[in-house]
């Protein structure tokens, strides 16, 4: 054997060693460390939620999902999801978001989807206020008001006094199940306290008729609503002047006393 031979023997199991050494730590630190630190638990829709549904459990699961792509409001075990009340439809395979869900805190489901600064308001309708049975519930309406101008005249007008109201439901119906047109006799819309005022007002004056909006079509300018006549107040007749009561005594042959009202003049006659 060589002078060289060993030293490259040396290098090579030195080499061999921490090849060796470098794959076993590798390894174990593959092997301790968590594939999906950055993985996160979020609740997805397994069907599609309609409208003003309760969710149920069979309706949710949980899988793992990159942090950087999860809402901030999502939630991250289906108990959290369960029991709330769909505020908008929800489809297969959508995150389950806090923004989508209501409290059921009771009483009918349809007071878990109004808005805490809005009232709910149900309008008697037929197929042609109703725009033909195509109304359903998340749908956007417009309100439109017809009143008679003048007593036993034909002639009317019409103005809209509500705009981008959303239908809360249709007869007694708040879910989205339905797609054919159904002819309903009442739509409950969602409306500020002011807006409902108006809506009855006009109720009783004339009537009404609902306009279907596009879902793309967000704006509402501002719609001047009428102020209520102010009261006629009754104008008090002007206080008749009493007649002035002229009398006349002689008193002797040489003077005269007139007498108006509070008023005495004497008159000399010579």
């Amino acid at each position: 054997m060589s002078s060289r031979t060993l030293p490259l023997i040396g290098v090579s199991l030195v080499m061999g060693l921490g090849a060796a050494w470098m794959a076993d730590s590798w390894l174990s630190a593959r092997l301790n460390a968590t594939p999906d630190d950055h993985l996160r638990s979020v609740v997805v829709a397994t069907v599609e939620i309609p409208f003003g549904q309760m969710v149920e459990a069979q309706q949710v699961t949980t899988v793992r999902m990159p942090m950087d792509t999860i809402p901030d409001d999502a939630f991250d075990s289906s108990e959290k999801a369960v029991g709330k009340i769909a505020t908008f439809d929800i489809l297969r395979g959508d995150i389950v978001r806090g923004a989508r869900l209501s409290e059921h805190l009771g009483g009918s489901t349809l007071a878990s989807l109004i808005a805490p600064d809005k009232r709910a308001i149900s309008v008697r309708v037929d197929d042609v206020v109703g725009v033909g049975g195509f109304l359903l519930p998340g749908n956007r309406v417009d309100v439109l008001a017809t009143k008679t101008t003048s007593a036993g005249s034909n002639s009317a007008t019409s103005r809209t006094i509500l705009e981008n109201l959303r239908v809360l439901a249709v007869d007694q119906t708040a879910g989205t199940d339905k797609t054919q047109p159904v002819v309903v006799r009442a739509v409950t819309l969602e409306m500020t306290a002011v807006e409902a005022e108006a809506l009855v007002t006009a109720q009783t004056e004339g009537k009404l008729q609902l306009a279907l909006r596009n879902p793309l079509n967000l704006e509402k300018k501002a719609v001047a609503v009428a102020p209520p006549e102010p009261p006629v107040m009754a104008v008090a007749a002007a206080p008749v002047p009493r007649p002035i009561v002229q009398r006349v005594r002689v008193q002797d042959s040489s003077e005269v006393t007139v007498i108006r009202g509070i008023e005495s003049k004497v008159i000399n006659l010579r």
